[in-house]
């Protein structure tokens, strides 16, 4: 009869510390490849306001600036991008994948879609049932099919469309996050309290 009651107790307190946005059972990494510098930032700052690990995703061969210029049908960012198949080489770290529930993965939107080398990044690892939501900088493009190209090179895991932060102020990612929190644990939480406007449709 007392561990009964011991136990409804703790259930008691769970589901109300949940319900409450105190409880949370997830734990997240962002990820990012960066080429410039610009989704470095905004990575950083999402880390740090969802207090998050951070993960960057470096290429064996850094860019330089001609490899990145796309008005150039021989550079090295535009070659990489007319071929789907191919995957530049990162370099490989340790990381253990399975202390994760969602990953946070940005980029610089090439091309309408994501960067190979983030499709080298997710076949380097197993993201099996695993929640991964995109987040990207863009000089103009939304993501296109960067859900569609990223989905093959990890079958198992559940890859959505985040938001595009391309003015990459803290405002605007904090609203971000906060109504991340507000939509995943419930919309009377302390992480959503300040979120109140309905028309911003941020999704994550």
């Amino acid at each position: 009869m007392c561990k009964m009651n011991v136990n409804l107790i703790h259930l008691f307190f769970v589901k109300n510390t949940y319900r409450k946005g105190l409880f949370i059972m997830s734990k997240k990494l962002v990820a990012f490849f960066s080429a410039s510098g610009t989704t470095k930032k905004v990575a950083q700052m999402i880390a740090e306001e969802a207090k998050a690990d951070l993960f960057e995703i470096e290429p064996k061969v850094p860019y330089t600036k001609p490899d990145l210029d796309w008005m150039n049908k021989k550079s090295r960012s535009s070659v990489e991008m007319s071929d789907k198949k191919y995957r530049p080489a990162i370099m490989k770290k340790e990381m253990d994948m399975s202390s994760y529930d969602e990953i946070l993965l940005g980029f610089p939107i090439w091309w309408y879609v994501a960067p190979t080398i983030i499709n080298t990044f997710l076949e380097a690892y197993d993201f099996s049932g695993k929640k991964i939501v995109l987040f990207a900088t863009s000089g103009g493009s939304g993501f296109g099919n960067t859900v569609k190209e990223l989905q093959s090179s990890a079958p198992d895991a559940v890859i959505t469309e985040g938001r595009l932060l391309n003015c990459g102020t803290k405002q605007e990612i904090s609203e971000w996050v906060t109504l991340y929190k507000q939509q995943r644990y419930g919309g009377n939480t302390e992480y959503g309290k300040n979120s109140t406007d309905s028309r911003k449709k941020y999704t994550w």
